[in-house]
């Protein structure tokens, strides 16, 4: 009784110091993650840098947890529930939810950085989270379609702007780039419906790629 007493012991604190030390690794990169961004917000005061990074840190924590109920709420409604219908409106109010909440997150979170940051840090932070997909989508855009007017690349802008909204909160980096890939389809029919052949602009600036190279 004694020894089986002693190894299930044993056990739970093998388990308990596995958890742990897998929370620790997890934070850490969390927090490694995040001071990367703050790098390069130009903060001098250590005080506010150190500030900044837990928030953001806070940040990655808070939608991590938020994303891993909702998936599993849904494997449960999956497995849980028989009837097609039921299981689909169940898992849509559980998507929902899960977007309230991260509207919530990402509300509070913005706020929290406006306490430390200006304007053009945050954008920096929101740049930072989202792999720089705004500036380096745009500038593709602009390069491969010269004739481009004002407005159309003033819309091009506002909608990789919006959808970095949305990409800041996603799961993973796949997500991160599936909500600016919605967004350029959308801008591909806009312009698509202004007289722009996407598929010919396309090809020709990889012809000047090309030529470009062999130069």
């Amino acid at each position: 009784m004694k020894q089986t007493f002693s190894i299930l012991l044993f056990l739970f604190i093998a388990i308990s110091l596995f958890s742990q030390n897998k929370e620790e690794e997890y934070n850490k990169v969390l927090q490694q993650r995040a001071d990367k961004i703050v790098k390069t917000l130009g903060i001098r005061n250590q005080e506010i840098y150190d500030k900044v990074t837990d928030i953001i840190t806070n940040q990655y924590k808070g939608l991590g947890a938020i994303h891993d109920n909702s998936e599993a709420l849904i494997k449960t409604a999956k497995s849980d529930i028989s009837d097609k219908e039921q299981r689909e409106t169940t898992i849509k109010n559980i998507e929902n939810e899960t977007d309230a909440k991260l509207y919530k997150q990402h509300c509070a979170y913005i706020g929290a950085l406006s306490t430390y940051l200006t304007n053009d840090q945050i954008e920096k932070v929101k740049d930072g989270m989202t792999y720089g997909v705004v500036k380096v989508t745009y500038d593709s855009y602009l390069d491969m379609i010269p004739s481009l007017k004002q407005e159309e690349k003033d819309q091009l802008y506002t909608w990789l702007v919006e959808a970095r909204e949305y990409a800041m909160s996603a799961s993973s980096s796949n997500k991160k780039h599936e909500w600016f890939g919605k967004y350029k389809g959308r801008f591909n029919n806009y312009l698509s419906q202004r007289g722009y052949n996407i598929q010919k602009e396309r090809e020709n600036w990889n012809k000047r790629i090309e030529e470009q190279k062999n130069k």
